[in-house]
């Protein structure tokens, strides 16, 4: 299966590299006055619509958002105008400051309900293609790592035994939580680079890799050495007291081996932000194909070991011989993390995006001033993400002591994290895009990027939303043959398949936010989020696995009306419309 998955994947990395270039940044901003297209709740319809069409149609919409975005903003005067533009009489709403509501901007934005005025239809198809250009391979890229995880998650449940799977979870969550204090780094990168090369600053795009890459060694070599030498204490954050013995026997060996690619998953993690700075994502997902198909080839060989293969005894035939059992998925991931990173520092070298010689001498303050007044705030981002998700894992460590909620809560995850990498594509491609056309555009083609940007996650949320749950029957029985495990599982993963119905507004507000340099107002956010979920664990909703799922869902719908309010009403791209009312207005 996994095979079949990843040969389908290069067949389509063959079709996205045969998709025309799109246009440049010129092209989709610097177009005449005649042909801006006003954005409003009444041009909602299709373009080709007669003008009496588009307002009956768009009318309907337009009663019930008006009253929604007023309750939401508070209500402002209007005052009616009207606009010519060829031969035409164009009547609209206009606030008394002369730009067009944001709300109705950003509902204007959809692909495919823009009125055809003048010569925006080539530009907005341009937009949609470049945007896509650069989302569906990152896609692709990112979703090749949780198949793969899937497939260790399903290698481990091959064991029949739930402390196993627990053991799995456990692990994992702690790892995850130790490296995303770190993965503000590849995060702050991506955009700095994307704003240098909109610069056509090849040095500055150069300095920010070289600073990268030198912070992740450092920062990546010490929670390596935490990692390593205290697994038992870093476990206890997530595991309980009373549920901690059997699991910890698997687990402590596992995040061991998982440690040891720490380094690696951010050097790699770095190159891939590189890449997307430089808005090429589709040699990041050959990357991620070569290596995710070495773990899968790894996987079998490390946890059941070769069976009847005798050698000369010693540690190597024991291993070779009965595997690492659990321990062998994380000793897989590690060693095809090593080869990414390897694969990763000779490609930028090769375009001559880092220095030998400056990947282990530290950058001046100044030089790290950019990564540090990001790093800060993101690193404030993560700490809270850590606190919620950590929450989350240990209150279903301690349901019960059999390890059959812990191991659905791990499975449910694993299965909603499949969705979630299609929603970080949409946050990298917000992050690398706007920066990039905001540094040859200014806020105009960075707002109608971030617009457009929104619309796509909104579009994604729903199609993932569907597919996983009309999916779950059939994809559930592969992780476990344990019954017990299965029907524990229904429940919350349901729950997550509508969570990505809001994912998609979060994510794509994140990504946004992280292009402009919204770093603290990111963190405030995220803690506002992180307050309600812990809030919902404390309270008697966390005390069984359904409403764990609940209290995460709960955090993501504070973040995703947040991150748009922010887009519409606070952020550098607020400004309400694309124009400014003319005096001939009437």
């Amino acid at each position: 299966m996994s095979t079949l998955l990843c040969a389908t994947i290069a067949i389509i990395i063959c079709r996205v590299e045969s998709l025309p270039s799109p246009p440049p940044w010129s092209s989709l901003t610097r177009m005449p006055p005649s042909s801006i297209s006003i954005s409003s709740w009444s041009r909602i319809s299709a373009g080709g619509m007669s003008r009496d069409r588009r307002r009956r149609r768009g009318g309907a919409l337009f009663v019930v958002g008006r009253p929604l975005a007023r309750w939401t903003v508070g209500s402002r005067p209007l005052s009616s105008s009207s606009l010519e533009g060829d031969g035409s009489t164009y009547g609209d709403e206009l606030d008394v400051d002369g730009a067009i509501s944001s709300w109705s901007r950003l509902v204007s934005s959809m692909p495919g309900c823009r009125g055809r005025w003048g010569g925006v239809a080539p530009a907005t198809d341009g937009l949609d293609r470049r945007i896509m250009s650069v989302a569906v391979p990152s896609m692709l890229n990112l979703m090749v790592v949780p198949l793969v995880n899937a497939v260790d998650t399903l290698y481990v449940g091959r064991l029949a035994d739930p402390l196993a799977l627990a053991a799995q979870s456990a692990a994992n969550q702690c790892f995850f939580s130790i490296y995303f204090l770190a993965a503000f780094l590849p995060t702050i990168t991506a955009p700095l680079v994307a704003k240098a090369i909109g610069k056509r600053d090849w040095n500055e795009a150069r300095d920010r890799v070289c600073e990268g890459l030198f912070l992740s060694n450092v920062i990546g070599g010490v929670f390596t050495l935490l990692l390593v030498g205290f697994p038992r204490a870093v476990l206890s954050l997530v595991l309980p007291p009373e549920a901690a013995s059997g699991v910890m026997t698997h687990a402590v060996p596992y995040l061991r081996w998982r440690a040891l690619g720490m380094v690696p998953a951010l050097f790699a993690s770095t190159g891939f932000a590189a890449y997307r700075g430089l808005l090429n994502t589709v040699t990041p997902l050959k990357v991620s194909l070569t290596t995710n198909l070495l773990n899968l080839a790894l996987d079998p060989l490390f946890i059941f070991g070769m069976g009847g293969w005798s050698g000369g005894g010693g540690v190597a035939s024991s291993f070779l011989s009965s595997g690492l059992g659990p321990s062998g998925a994380a000793a897989a991931t590690s060693f095809a993390e090593l080869a990414s990173a390897l694969i990763y520092l000779r490609l930028l070298v090769r375009r001559k995006l880092i220095q030998w010689s400056r990947l282990l001498r530290p950058p001046s303050l100044k030089s790290l001033l950019p990564l540090i007044q990001g790093g800060l705030a993101m690193l404030l981002r993560q700490l809270t993400l850590n606190v919620a998700f950590v929450s989350a894992a240990r209150r279903s460590q301690a349901l019960d002591p059999s390890g059959v909620s812990a191991a659905a809560y791990g499975i449910t995850m694993q299965i909603y994290s499949l969705g979630v990498v299609c929603h970080l594509a949409i946050q990298g491609t917000a992050a690398a895009l706007v920066p990039s056309a905001r540094a040859a555009g200014g806020d105009t083609a960075a707002r109608e990027v971030a617009d457009r940007i929104f619309v796509w996650g909104t579009y994604l949320g729903l199609l993932l939303a569907c597919v996983q749950w009309f999916a779950l029957p059939a994809i559930t029985p592969l992780f476990t043959p344990l019954p017990e495990v299965r029907n524990a599982i229904r429940g919350p993963a349901a729950i997550s398949s509508f969570i990505h119905l809001v994912n998609g507004l979060v994510f794509a507000g994140e990504g946004t936010m992280l292009g402009l340099g919204s770093f603290r107002d990111l963190a405030l956010i995220t803690s506002l989020g992180v307050a309600v979920m812990v809030s919902c664990l404390a309270s008697p909703l966390g005390n069984n696995l359904n409403g764990v799922m609940l209290s995460l869902a709960a955090f993501n719908l504070v973040q995703g009306l947040a991150v748009t309010l922010h887009h519409v009403r606070i952020s550098p791209l607020r400004r309400r419309g694309f124009f400014k009312q003319r005096n001939n207005v009437a």
